[in-house]
């Protein structure tokens, strides 16, 4: 569905995207994990539009969409969530998910309020709470705002940066569980970009750790899970021998 092919991004002269490329299949969770700095919403902002490749190629559904500005992805169907949520403090809840919907009104002006139903089904939270001011809410219902406004877009590809900073765990895991659910049942493709790296592969189907710009490890969920390096990094587990010898 996407495939990203030798993308190389600038900040002014600073080198931050490094000749990455994957591919994401329709239905697809795809987890992207590393420290801070290492490049990972500097290449969510390049897939949406956000800044500009200086080299490589993006493809959507074997289109190319490299040069295309943030207005086109979204109509062509790629939604970011942001990171820290940015839904708007003073508009309710309801009017979130239908700013979500900006660009399909005029031609799916009959389809939106059932759009709406559909997604508070994934968000039963937010049923209760149409009225309320977003800026109301706790933490956890923004996140869960901010995806769900996203999904208004109908999204072919919905990407989202780090939706459990700052969260419990216990809203974390029930934010994991709907992003499965969303794979899962309504067929969405997802890019999860997360610093909480067991949360992000325990979901996921495949997975790829992004250092100083570039992928180092990737392979299925599983794979990173069980990876000794992974472990070391981001579980706090010892490595052997080996792995140290490898990366030293």
């Amino acid at each position: 569905m996407l495939a990203v092919n030798n993308l190389h991004v600038y900040h002014g002269y600073l080198h931050v995207v490094k000749g990455i490329s994957f591919q994401i299949q329709k239905g697809e969770l795809l987890a992207i994990v590393g420290a801070n700095g290492a490049g990972k919403s500097t290449l969510l902002g390049t897939l949406a539009g956000v800044y500009k490749a200086a080299e490589g190629t993006i493809e959507l559904e074997g289109e190319d969409i490299t040069p295309a500005t943030m207005q086109t992805l979204v109509k062509k169907g790629i939604c970011l969530v942001p990171e820290r949520r940015q839904i708007f403090d003073s508009l309710s809840v309801k009017d979130n998910l239908l700013l979500g919907a900006y660009h399909r009104y005029r031609r799916d002006k009959k389809e939106i309020p059932r759009d709406v139903e559909q997604v508070l089904e994934l968000f039963p939270r937010l049923k209760q709470m149409l009225d309320r001011p977003g800026g109301l809410l706790s933490g956890g219902e923004q996140q869960m705002l901010a995806i769900a406004r996203g999904l208004m877009a109908k999204p072919k590809l919905i990407m989202l940066d780090e939706p459990s900073l700052g969260l419990a765990p216990l809203i974390v895991k029930d934010i994991m569980t709907i992003l499965r659910k969303m794979c899962d049942e309504l067929e969405t493709t997802i890019i999860l970009v997360e610093q909480n790296v067991k949360a992000a592969l325990k979901v996921a189907d495949r997975a790829c750790v992004l250092s100083h710009g570039q992928i180092s490890i990737s392979g299925t969920a599983q794979e990173l899970m069980n990876n000794e390096t992974v472990q070391a990094a981001y579980f706090g587990k010892k490595q052997s021998n080996l792995v140290r010898e490898s990366i030293s």
